[in-house]
């Protein structure tokens, strides 16, 4: 199993240089296709995407958020930060097991 990042280019940049491969996309087309080719990659078992980038293309990433096993998606910020309203982890972590960490 392998992880793929899809983001800005400084995203894809920094987790390429630790071994993850991933696409960068600035637009909805762009997002688009990175994450049907990668879905389409059977190997990936988690798919790692900027929150601007799946804010892009929302419906299809809440599809596989919501309604598949596999891949797993993690959204992050990008370098600019977190989405505003966006939990941080802590947050979703405390959020999952019911109790405040």
């Amino acid at each position: 199993m392998k992880y793929s990042v899809i983001g800005d280019e400084d995203t894809v940049l920094g987790f390429g240089v630790v071994g993850v491969s991933g696409k960068t996309a600035s637009d909805v087309e762009e997002a688009k296709e990175a994450f049907q080719e990668i879905i389409n990659d059977h190997e990936t078992g988690i798919i790692i995407v900027t929150e601007a980038v799946a804010d892009m293309i929302r419906s299809i990433v809440d599809q596989y958020l919501f309604t598949q096993d596999f891949p797993l998606i993690v959204e992050i910020p990008d370098r600019h930060g977190k989405n505003p309203g966006r939990p941080d982890i802590k947050e979703m972590v405390n959020a999952a097991v019911g109790v405040k960490i």
